[in-house]
């Protein structure tokens, strides 16, 4: 049987799954939803001419969820390429999502969602340790969501390192799902002039504000040729995505603008990586 692409998605219930399988179908992967784990070699035996699968395997699986490390070892061993994203979020933010549903948590029984959610995380403790992939959805829409799981696994294998410039503020925190992060908080801040507290970075006088300064260019030459080293280097190990954050204090002036300006200086290294730019705090108070 010739290897395939295979996607595993688990995590946590409330974190997303539903639409991560989404954004591969409309990728191009043939998905099954909910697939007992010791059936996964026989589906991908019958994906006939599909050459990406994603399955969901979670713990609707009961029993058999249990035999999941197992099966997914047994893949790899039959010459499959398998990797496993695992979504996870807050307690916090999967008791909110499931207070907004008014949905009750699958292992909650008689008792509390966060009953639910610490008898799930021990169930899928062994597979998140396993993943290769762990995206924390706590802040993420459904979008920004969609746009991860498309970078990582949308485009064809081995052919195009994705790469997300991200803008964020450190007071919302510092994402987790980032690979290299970069503080511009040494730079002058927009939001304490006046004209411009107002605007974002994606206006063109915060832009000139924040861009047209000496230690600008220079901290983005250095990035640039940081990453001009990096990428063809974890491309070469078989990375597939790398997630560069741009960050300072809101997320609204200065990490927008150096983001925008730095994606597309990536776009002319050489490599074949595809850059796409996520303003995270853009819209936060």
């Amino acid at each position: 049987m010739p290897s395939k692409h295979i996607v595993v998605i688990t995590g946590m219930s409330g974190a997303g799954k539903t639409t991560a399988v989404r954004a591969l179908e409309d990728s191009g992967f043939s998905c099954v939803d909910n697939l007992p784990a010791p059936l996964l070699l026989k589906v991908t035996e019958l994906g006939g001419k599909h050459q990406r699968l994603a399955f969901v395997i979670d713990v609707r699986e009961g029993e058999y969820l249990k035999d999941a490390p197992r099966v997914l070892d047994e893949a790899r061993r039959a010459g499959h390429d398998v990797q496993v994203l695992f979504l996870d979020a807050s307690d916090e933010s999967l008791t909110r999502r499931y207070s907004e549903t008014r949905r009750r948590h699958p292992l909650s029984g008689r008792g509390t969602v966060a009953d639910g959610l610490a008898t799930e995380r021990a169930l899928l403790k062994e597979l998140r340790e396993a993943a290769e992939h762990v995206l924390d959805t706590s802040t993420m829409t459904v979008h920004e969501l969609r746009r991860q799981v498309v970078a990582r696994f949308g485009q064809a294998a081995g052919i195009e390192l994705a790469v997300t410039v991200m803008s964020f503020g450190f007071k919302y925190g510092v994402p987790s799902n980032a690979d290299l992060v970069f503080d511009v908080r040494f730079l002058p801040n927009p939001y304490f002039v006046p004209e411009l507290k107002a605007f974002t970075g994606k206006d063109a006088r915060v832009a000139a504000y924040v861009i047209d300064r000496p230690d600008t260019w220079v901290f983005l030459d250095h990035v640039a040729d940081l990453l001009a080293f990096l990428l063809p280097r974890y491309q070469r190990e078989g990375k597939s995505y790398l997630t560069v954050a741009i960050g300072c204090t809101g997320g609204k002036h200065r990490s927008v603008a150096i983001a925008q300006v730095l994606a597309d200086r990536l776009k002319d290294l050489p490599g074949g990586a595809t850059t796409q730019v996520w303003d995270r705090d853009i819209e936060k108070e």
